[in-house]
């Protein structure tokens, strides 16, 4: 049964996807409050945005490990050096957007 053995799941498969979904019920529910939070005209402190920051870094952390694990864990040898550096392009722009996005939104709060 080769067959079997290449159909099972990745170990770290399981984490990443509980991860995934932990840190995007708590992103979610950090914007439920803050809408709840705010529907007054008042305003939220800048550090309470430090939850849904770290919230939305571990989806982007939990999508590119399993973005690895599809791509290039998954490749065969020969394929493997040409999948790396493609997940690496990849994975950097995907932070790259990341950092701009918290940095535009911290450079706005602090503007006004």
């Amino acid at each position: 049964m080769p067959d079997a053995e290449s159909n099972r799941p990745h170990p770290w498969r399981k984490p990443l996807l509980i991860l995934e979904f932990s840190a995007l019920a708590v992103l979610l529910g950090s914007m439920a409050w803050f809408s709840s939070q705010t529907a007054d005209g008042s305003k939220i402190s800048a550090g309470w945005l430090l939850i849904p920051a770290f919230a939305s870094l571990g989806v982007f952390a939990s999508f590119i490990g399993l973005m690895y694990l599809r791509w290039v864990a998954a490749a065969s040898a020969a394929n493997r050096i040409r999948h790396r550096i493609i997940f690496a392009l990849l994975a950097i722009t995907l932070i790259g957007v990341w950092v701009y996005g918290i940095a535009n939104t911290w450079l706005s709060l602090n503007a006004s």
